[in-house]
């Protein structure tokens, strides 16, 4: 382990939360009304609870493995072959998640700010900001996490509270709609996808000071973040109705826009709210780079994972310029957070298990050699 224990829980806590709070903020109300109509909030309230499955999941694995990460410990597990194999698609995962989050990132920029500017110079100039500061260690990362989280919350609470003024309760009725559930469960895997950062916690846990309170740190990072996701749902559904909100590609963005704080202080909270996205975007982005170099390089046990950060960038960029459209890439995006669900909740599910069980022979060998 490279890295001094220094990580507090407070601070295990902030990076959950600003790694997952991130570019699924916008088409988030879109993802969830397509699924559940009215039942947007049910369909998000279910995604949240499944995403903090997975990292309950982690968690409790990392607790039992306070020294390694997912990379190491899955070789203890299940074999150092195996581990390995599974360990690549892990790492892979997150090289698309990254990627996407760029283009993501790059195609909102070009057409709601800067409609002049090229696509790929958008994406370059996120994954550049990224790839520079990975190369410090995870003390650093940590207070670059520490340091936003604040402002990424005030202003989404600012606008979301601003904007209940104008509701209309009628259009979150019937509250569960259940003559779709193919596309409302389809809906909660979509959502749950959007939580898939939350996976970083494998990598702060050999960090921080006091490893067990990690629990503490998973359940709170789940709660704010998923609180914050479940609040804009429900305020752009009960603003806009589920059939409107069908013909905007950002909801959350158009939220911000019909917003304005009383006494015309600011009449133009979207310009804010670009700009807090922004930083989200940038923490997201981070998180999974870092954790993606940082997992290459406990794969390959190097000394080092500074080499790392501009050596995957072309990779990363090259696979963010695949989609041809905005269609497409939320098609992929989609597909890819629902396929990612495997690595991300079912894959410490099975090492979970098998460590258990593993325990629990050792415990009945132990018992019956004395």
């Amino acid at each position: 382990m490279g890295d001094p224990r220094e990580i507090t829980t407070q601070q295990a806590t902030t990076i959950l939360i600003s790694t997952i709070i991130g570019v699924g903020v916008l088409p988030l109300p879109l993802f969830a009304v397509r699924a559940g109509e009215t039942s947007a909030p049910f369909v998000t309230l279910i995604g949240i609870l499944l995403a903090s499955i997975g990292l309950f999941i982690l968690t409790f694995l990392g607790i039992r493995h306070p020294e390694k990460t997912i990379i190491t410990y899955s070789q203890d597990i299940i074999g150092k072959w195996l581990g390995k194999i599974f360990s690549v698609f892990v790492i892979f995962f997150f090289v698309i998640l990254t990627s996407l989050a760029a283009r993501e990132f790059g195609a909102v920029v070009v057409t709601a700010v800067l409609r002049e500017t090229p696509l790929e110079v958008s994406v370059i100039v996120m994954l550049l900001l990224a790839s520079i500061n990975c190369r410090n260690n995870i003390n650093v990362f940590s207070y670059i996490h520490n340091f936003y989280v604040p402002m990424l919350l005030a202003p989404v609470l600012i606008v979301v509270a601003f904007s209940l003024k104008n509701a209309n309760l009628l259009y979150l009725r019937p509250i569960f709609l259940g003559n779709n559930l193919k596309g409302m469960a389809g809906g909660m895997l979509t959502i749950s996808a959007l939580f898939q950062g939350s996976f970083i916690i494998t990598m702060i846990i050999p960090s921080m000071k006091s490893p067990k309170k990690a629990l503490k740190a998973s359940f709170w990072g789940i709660l704010v973040s998923g609180g914050l996701y479940l609040l804009i749902v429900i305020a752009t559904v009960a603003i806009f109705g589920p059939e409107e909100i069908k013909q905007i590609f950002w909801p959350t963005l158009e939220l911000a826009r019909t917003t304005a704080i009383p006494g015309n202080i600011l009449q133009r909270l979207d310009i804010i709210f670009l700009a807090v996205w922004v930083l989200a975007v940038f923490t997201t982005i981070f998180s999974s780079y870092y954790f993606t170099i940082h997992s290459i390089k406990e794969l390959f046990q190097l000394k080092d994972h500074k080499m790392l950060s501009y050596f995957i960038l072309p990779f990363v960029f090259f696979l963010a310029m695949l989609p041809q459209n905005i269609l497409h890439m939320y098609e992929i995006i989609q597909y890819i957070g629902r396929a990612g669900l495997l690595i991300t909740i079912m894959y410490p599910a099975f090492l979970l298990t098998i460590d258990f069980l593993r325990s629990w022979r050792r415990k009945k060998h132990v018992e019956k050699s004395t």
